[in-house]
C-alpha cells in the first residue's frame, strides 16, 4: 500500500470534519487518502444482492458519499475506501501502524462524547505507534474565526524527541506558515508573592527556559531553513499555557511516549488538557 493518511468514519459531523481536514493534509503531503470504516458486524461480501437487502449498504453509503464529495473537493487526490467488519478501536490501531497519520473526529468536552472520542479516540491516541490528528466540529453559534496561519509544538526542554519536532516543522512546511514552539514552566511557591512573581526569579527562569529551547531548535532550524520559527516561554502551568498557545492556530502538536511493555498506556496532563479544552485540530505525536 503507498503511503496514506487514514481518517476513521462513523457518519457523525465530528468524523465528516475529520475527513476533510485529513482530505486537504493528504494533499499537501501528496499522500493517498483512507476512509475507514470499521463495525463488526459487517457481512461477508458477497457477489451479487440487491441494495435492499444488503446487510453492509449504509455502511458502504457512508464511505461512498464522503469519498465523493472529497475527491470533488480534490479532484487530483487518491481517495480509497475501507470497510473493516472488526471493532473501531482494533481497526484503527491497526491501521495507524500502516498510515502517515490516523485522523479522528473528536468533541471535546461535552455532555454527550462522540462515539470515537468516548470509546475508541482516547485509547487510540494513547496507543497508536503514529501520529495521531483530532478534529473538532464547530457549530456555527461557536465557531472561531479564520485561523491563524501557524502551527503551534508544545516543548518539554529536557529531551524533546526528533519525531515530534519532525513532525512539526513538516507541518509547517507543507502549509507554507510559520512555528510557534510554546514551553510553560510552572512558578514555584517561594517565588510567588501577593502582587505576582519575583521579578529577578522570572528573569532567571524565563532566561534559562528561552536558552534550553533555542538550543532544542537549532538544528531543526537548519533542516527546515524555509519554516519561520518563533518560540514563547509562558511561566504558567504546561497545560494552561499549551492550551491558551494553541487557540486560533492551525494545528497544535504534542508530545506522548510510548507506553512500556506491561504498563497501562495513559495520556500525560498536556495532552488531555489540550484534547479536552482546544479546539484547533491536536496531533498526538508518539515518541521515545
Amino acid at each position: 500500500m503507498p503511503p496514506v493518511v487514514t481518517v476513521g468514519l462513523d457518519g457523525s459531523p465530528e468524523s465528516l470534519a475529520a475527513a476533510r481536514w485529513a482530505a486537504d493534509e493528504a494533499v499537501r503531503r501528496k499522500l493517498t487518502l483512507r476512509l475507514l470504516h470499521a463495525w463488526p458486524l459487517l457481512a461477508p461480501e458477497p457477489t451479487r444482492i440487491p441494495a435492499e437487502v444488503d446487510q453492509n449498504y449504509w455502511a458502504k453509503r457512508l464511505v461512498h458519499t464522503a469519498q465523493a464529495e472529497l475527491q470533488a473537493r480534490h479532484p487530483g487526490l487518491s481517495v480509497v475506501g475501507n470497510l473493516v467488519a472488526d471493532d473501531a478501536q482494533h481497526a484503527l490501531l491497526q491501521a495507524a501502524s500502516e498510515s502517515e497519520m490516523i485522523v479522528l473526529g473528536s468533541r471535546g468536552i461535552e455532555p454527550v462524547e462522540s462515539y470515537f472520542l468516548g470509546d475508541v479516540s482516547m485509547p487510540v491516541v494513547a496507543r497508536a505507534e503514529r501520529p495521531v490528528v483530532l478534529v473538532r466540529a464547530e457549530p456555527p453559534e461557536r465557531r472561531q474565526p479564520t485561523p491563524t496561519s501557524r502551527v503551534v509544538v508544545a516543548l518539554k526542554l529536557h529531551g524533546s524527541s526528533d519525531d515530534l519536532l519532525d513532525f512539526a516543522f513538516h507541518t509547517a512546511a507543507a502549509r507554507g506558515v510559520p512555528l510557534l514552539a510554546v514551553h510553560g514552566r510552572s512558578v514555584p511557591l517561594h517565588a510567588r508573592v501577593p502582587w505576582g512573581v519575583v521579578h529577578h526569579i522570572s528573569e532567571d527562569m524565563t532566561r534559562d527556559a528561552h536558552e534550553q529551547l533555542s538550543g532544542e531548535l537549532h538544528a531543526w532550524r537548519t533542516k527546515y531553513p524555509q519554516v519561520d520559527v518563533a518560540d514563547s516561554i509562558r511561566l504558567d502551568s504546561p497545560a494552561k499555557a499549551v492550551v491558551e498557545a494553541g487557540e486560533g492556530a492551525a494545528v497544535l502538536v504534542l508530545g506522548r511516549r510510548r507506553h512500556r511493555a506491561g504498563l497501562v498506556p495513559r495520556l500525560e496532563p498536556v495532552a488531555q488538557a489540550a484534547i479536552h479544552h482546544g479546539r484547533c485540530p491536536v496531533a498526538v505525536v508518539p515518541h521515545g
